[in-house]
């Protein structure tokens, strides 16, 4: 071998096979033992995570169903009343006494939520809390002042549900800001 003394650095030549270690049959058993548990260990580990996954999204339409029966059963009798006043043979004046009694109830409903109207007719407009129509020219109130709502305005403690449609009072003798 051009000149090379036998076993001093030699290299492999392509196609020369390595001895493999030998491995017997018990070793093998073992490791498809090992490989089996492990296949089996990730079979019930997926379906453990699968079930948690089921389960977590089960809880989650639970609570929303439960938040929204909580929700809606003060408004039921609400209902109730606005069907019996429908119904209901009597002067204009008694179903107008009605309809403030069903008034009343959906806003005593309303307060249990939390839910309160935003304070409108007399404060100073606040972008925050009001959305003006319009503006009416006085002389009599200060400008940027409410005079008229429109349609009520609702708040869920700090968070602003609607603003409230007002119109403001527009004062030629006072500079606006």
């Amino acid at each position: 071998m051009d000149g090379q003394e036998p076993g001093a650095n030699s290299v492999e030549e392509p196609g020369e096979l390595t001895a493999a270690p030998q491995v017997t049959q018990a070793e093998m058993d073992q490791v498809s033992a090992e490989r089996d548990q492990l296949r089996d260990r990730l079979a019930r580990l997926q379906a453990e995570f699968d079930n948690a996954r089921k389960r977590e999204a089960k809880d989650r339409q639970d609570a929303r169903d439960y938040t929204v029966q909580s929700t809606v059963e003060p408004f039921l009798s609400v209902m109730d009343n606005f069907q019996l006043a429908l119904t209901a043979k009597g002067s204009a004046e008694q179903l107008k006494s009605g309809v403030e009694m069903i008034l009343r109830q959906m806003e005593e409903a309303l307060k249990g939520l939390n839910v309160q109207p935003v304070e409108a007719i007399g404060a100073q407009f606040d972008p925050r809390l009001h959305e003006a129509l319009g503006s009416i020219e006085t002389k009599e109130f200060p400008d940027h002042q409410v005079l008229e709502e429109i349609r009520r305005g609702y708040r869920l403690r700090e968070k602003l549900l609607r603003p409230a449609l007002v119109r403001i009072a527009a004062n030629p003798d006072q500079v606006s800001d």
